[in-house]
């Protein structure tokens, strides 16, 4: 009898175990860096320019979003807002991060990864940051690197701590730079170390990959960069190896968490410059070392996905694909983007890329995969990174705190593919974290409003076109998704409404219901 009431309490306990697990699905958020909304195949990248069948895979069975967002057309800001539900705007030092920039997010902030560790969930970044590191002096290199990602709800982090074009090239573990000898201290600043330190400018000839505007201090790996930085050469990685090591790590990770339910936020690089793929995809796209990046950065997914199912994880894990911003063409380097870029259209159907607060700089891919729990189709609901934060809390169960994720709204319905599920009703976008420019859509209507009275509105020429632009201007996106004519004349109690509802947007520090 006991044996009966041991086993059946066995039996029972699994049962009850696997149905908690059920109830709160692994999740990983994989999102690109600089990927347009054209440049992969399921959204209209043409197969002689790009062939991506991992994430055109994603789409095919799991929900393709026409209207999907990031919430700034630039990395920093966008990834504040992803992890923290609320606009970059809101705070003035979330600009794009600098070399040596303390974190931008302190300890307290309640955050998607704290609100899912508060669920049960491991939790981790692997990839890029730049997010900043350190106290407000910035980050000791050579110490404990921190406050950083382990004090905002991340378990584990392995980190490029700011993005590629800036220095320094080394990884961070947990608190740590990785290898870093003692003995060859890491020093970074602003200013050139010592007269003869190599620059881009000093030593043009010996780089592998010309600049075009700006990045051309420290050289490494034949590549000139933003910043000037000296030592940790034992700690300094390989810009070709960057992918292959977020794979590797990725898959460690989630093999060792494979028990219970996990959060993993794959942090790509691959199309940031200095695009530098490794070489097995040298001329695989056409379209030069951009090209060979998308390639590059769709085999990372089909890696993670082949990890999941070869540990039988794929039916209990909510993949979300989605990038931080739009596309650009240069960036600061000669590696010949525009000159192969032909007919491919890497903003799709919409004019603007990174930088922009036209729909190219953040109307960009968005995917949810979920094998039997998200069905197969197209949804033209409106979603963004920023809502993840509060969509995950309520899939797993988390009560949202009401002065936490200001700006990040519940459509974990949507995301799911549900019937009658109902998306965003409006969207605000904007060009980097220190404001000046926004856009605001409200269903077929989309305001632009440039504090600036410029704006960035091309990614295939080459250069950035800062245009004058006046101050407000209204557009129709159900006819004009290229934002090509101004009809606020025509519309003046709809320009009104609009640019009043974003004022107070901006003054109410909240837009979450």
């Amino acid at each position: 009898m006991r044996f009966f009431s041991a086993l059946l309490f066995t039996v029972a306990s699994s049962i009850i175990a696997q149905a908690a697990k059920t109830d709160k699905p692994n999740i990983i958020v994989i999102m690109a860096d600089d990927l347009g909304y054209g440049d992969i195949g399921c959204y209209g990248a043409k197969p002689e320019n790009l062939k991506t069948p991992n994430i055109d895979k994603l789409a095919a069975n799991g929900l393709r979003f026409t209207n999907g967002y990031c919430s700034a057309s630039t990395c920093t800001p966008t990834r504040f807002s992803f992890l923290t539900g609320k606009y970059a705007f809101r705070q003035n030092n979330t600009g794009i991060a600098p070399p040596n920039g303390p974190a931008i997010i302190q300890p307290g902030v309640e955050t998607l990864p704290s609100l899912l560790k508060r669920a049960g969930y491991t939790t981790a970044v692997i990839g890029k940051w730049h997010l900043g590191l350190g106290g407000p002096s910035g980050p000791d290199w050579n110490g404990n690197l921190k406050p950083g990602p382990r004090e905002i709800g991340f378990d584990f982090n392995y980190l490029l701590p700011t993005t590629n074009d800036r220095v320094p090239q080394v990884y961070v573990v947990n608190h740590r730079v990785k290898n870093l000898d003692p003995k060859d201290p890491l020093w970074v600043g602003r200013k050139k170390p010592s007269p003869d330190h190599p620059t881009g400018l000093t030593h043009r000839n010996s780089l592998k990959m010309d600049w075009s505007h700006g990045h051309n201090s420290t050289i490494h790996n034949g590549i000139s960069r933003i910043g000037f930085y000296t030592g940790g050469h034992a700690a300094r990685f390989r810009d070709e190896d960057l992918a292959d090591e977020w794979v590797k790590q990725s898959n460690k990770w989630i093999e060792t968490n494979r028990d219970n339910p996990f959060f993993l936020f794959f942090s790509s690089h691959d199309l940031h410059v200095p695009r530098m793929p490794h070489e097995r995809f040298h001329g695989t796209s056409g379209l030069g070392f951009r090209g060979d990046a998308v390639v590059q950065l769709d085999w990372c997914v089909g890696e993670l996905v082949k990890t999941l199912d070869r540990l039988k994880l794929s039916d209990n894990t909510l993949i979300v694909f989605c990038s931080d911003n739009g596309p650009v063409g240069d960036d600061g380097y000669k590696d010949g983007a525009l000159e192969k870029m032909g007919n491919h259209r890497p903003n799709g159907p919409f004019s603007g890329g990174k930088y922009s607060v036209l729909e190219g700089g953040t109307h960009t891919p968005f995917i949810t995969y979920w094998p039997g729990k998200i069905a197969k189709g197209t949804s033209n609901k409106m979603v963004c990174t920023i809502d993840l934060a509060a969509s995950f809390a309520a899939l797993t169960g988390v009560e949202l705190p009401k002065d936490a994720c200001p700006d990040s709204f519940d459509v974990m319905d949507a995301l799911l593919g549900k019937e009658d599920a109902k998306g965003r009703r409006h969207i605000v976008q904007q060009d980097n974290g220190k404001g000046g420019n926004y856009g605001f859509r409200v269903g077929k209507w989309k305001l632009q409003r440039h504090d600036s009275k410029r704006k960035r509105n091309t990614v295939v020429s080459n250069k950035l076109a800062n245009t004058p632009s006046p101050r407000f201007a209204l557009y129709d996106l159900s006819n004009d998704q290229q934002e090509e004519n101004n009809i606020a004349d025509q519309h003046p109690k709809v320009l009104d409404r609009m640019k009043q509802r974003l004022q107070r947007i901006i003054d109410a520090g909240q837009s979450r219901p």
